[in-house]
Parts: C-alpha cells; structure tokens; sequence
C-alpha cells in the first residue's frame, strides 16, 4: 500500500479525511485549513514503526510551504489494550498536550504517537524511555526512539502529497513522563532537533556523562551504556549547541525517583547519593550546575507559582521559545 493510500485509508476527521480532501477545507484565499484536522495513522512495521501516530494541523496552519513539526508523546498512563492509548493521545493531540497549544499558536503540525504502556509489565515505563524500554527486547516495544523517527519520516511523507515541506529537523517538548521522553531522546538524537523543552522532570535531566565520581552512570542517567545499547556515539557537540528549556514548578512534589516503575535500586541511589534526595531545590541546582561546568546550551526555569503542571504564562513561555527557532517568526 502506497503511503497516499495508507492515508486515505486511515485518516480519522475532525477536520478532513484525506490529503486531497485537506487541500479543500483549506480557506480559497490564503491557503490556511479553515478548521482544526486530526489524523491517525495506523502502524506500519515495514516503515518502522509498530503502533499508530496521531497527527494533528491546527486551524490556520498554511497548506503549502515549509513547515516544523513539534512532537509531544503521549502520557496516557497504565493500560493493557491499545485503544486507550490511542484515545488519550488523539486528547492530547488536539486537546490537552502542552505541544497542542503551542501547535495552535504556532500554527504548526503536531506528532503524537500512541506508545502504550502497559499495566501488566508496568515496570516498563515506555512513556518516559525509563532503562526497562531502552533495553527491551520485546519486538513491539524495542527502540522507541527509533520508532519516533519512523513516525516523523512517514509524517513528512504524507504532508508532501499536500504540498507541506516539514523542516529537516523537528521540535520534541512535553511534561511529566513525556517532558523525561523529550530530554532523553534529545541527547539520543541531538542532530534531528531544532530545539526541544521538557517540564516537570522529577528534576533530573539527563546528563551528558559517563561516570560520577568513578561510579558508571548508565541510561537514562547518563551515557555509560548508550554507545553499546545504540552502537552509535552520542553526538555531543550537537548535545551541547541544542536549543534546550527545562523547567520546574517550585512547589512541584510528584518525584518519581521513589518508585519502581521510573528507577531501579541503583538508579535510585546514584540520585540520592549524587543529585540530591529532594527533588526541589537541591537536586534541580545540582542539574542546573551540570550542565552549565559542561558547557552544554540549556535555560533551566523554576516557576515559583506552581507545583507539577502547567499553566498560561507557562505555555505562552514554551511558544516563545520555539518561536525563536522557527524559519518564518
């Protein structure tokens, strides 16, 4: 099945049905899509990818030209059947996601794949890319990262048939579990990003070394083990030049370091020992301090209003922050 059949095939509408039908709801004047557009695309193992994405074309986003598309991934929470996590992530593609506000001002497309997670195994926290997913040998699960790619490539293929050209290189943001996706994939694969904004970490962001103190930091603290896991080398002057803003509310309380699902003992204690025990100041001072001795591009933000979320003058922060990095601005 061709990939223009794939879409045509699969699209679901709160806007349109097909790329041909796009064009249509677009405004005859300017070329923008008169109203909002979901799409979900269906899993394509043989273009890398085993689980559908949602798609999501703001109203007034131009239908011709260049464009960047902003991936979020979803946060969905446990479940075993797939249709939860494809009904969250159509939510958070169109509704809830702090990607979906910048999108709508922005007017930009967003990704939103549907990863699930599930409540048996829930150890594998794959919405956040904790160690039990980056190693997975599960062949539905196995390199999420790369499958995020896949996801992105078929995306630029299915905008083409309607004239949007995407940016060689992409925004990654979220909050939460997906904010931790975001700042790990982003030292992963620095070289496909303009520039990525992850809040509500737990405080740890994932640091560009291979040991502290003589003790190995392995994924996702740090990058001991990446080389072996993805057979490449961390491309750290990419890291370090990518346009990065973290954030974390003062008041925010939600650690994740204390449960199983996002760490192991030894993780655990590696951050107790090494970055702190409490989250909000120590540790994020510790993280702020990393970065900056190893010279690596970051804004770390502490919003002293708010605990673990976000809120107006948060998210309009996020749309002026990728605006800066958009060709058009």
């Amino acid at each position: 099945m061709s990939i223009r059949l794939l879409f045509l095939a699969t699209a679901i509408l709160l806007g349109c049905g097909s790329t041909a039908v796009a064009q249509s709801t677009a405004n005859s004047q300017s070329d923008t899509l008169a109203r909002d557009t979901v799409i979900v695309v269906d899993a394509l193992p043989g273009e890398g990818f085993n689980f559908p994405y949602v798609l999501y074309l703001p109203k007034g986003m131009k239908m011709s030209g260049e464009t960047t598309l902003i991936v979020e991934t979803n946060n969905g929470g446990l479940n075993d059947t797939l249709e939860h996590h494809k009904k969250t992530a159509i939510h958070a593609a169109s509704k809830s996601g702090v990607a979906n506000y910048v999108a709508r001002r922005l007017k930009i497309p967003l990704l939103v794949p549907v990863f699930p997670r599930s409540a048996t195994q829930w150890t594998v926290y794959t919405h956040a890319l904790d160690r039990d997913a980056f190693l997975s040998n599960d062949p539905a699960i196995h390199r999420l990262d790369l499958q995020l790619i896949a996801m992105v490539e078929s995306a630029r293929k299915l905008l083409s048939n309607s004239n949007v050209s995407l940016d060689e290189q992409f925004f990654i943001t979220g909050f939460s579990a997906s904010g931790t996706l975001a700042n790990r994939f982003s030292l992963l694969h620095p070289q496909l990003l303009k520039a990525t904004a992850s809040g509500g970490i737990n405080a740890i962001a994932i640091l560009p070394l291979s040991q502290l103190e003589g003790t190995p930091l392995k994924f996702p603290l740090g990058i001991a083990d990446v080389e072996q896991v993805t057979g490449r080398k961390v491309q750290m002057d990419a890291f370090k030049k990518l346009p990065k803003m973290l954030y974390m509310g003062a008041l925010d309380d939600n650690d994740a370091a204390a449960f199983d699902d996002a760490y192991n003992e030894e993780e655990r204690q590696q951050i107790y020992k090494f970055m702190g025990r409490r989250s909000m100041p120590e540790r994020w001072a510790f993280m702020e301090d990393m970065y900056r001795q190893h010279g690596i591009e970051a804004t770390f933000i502490t919003y002293p209003h708010i605990g673990h979320g976000t809120d107006l003058r948060i998210n309009n922060e996020l749309v002026a922050f990728f605006r800066n990095y958009l060709k058009d601005r």
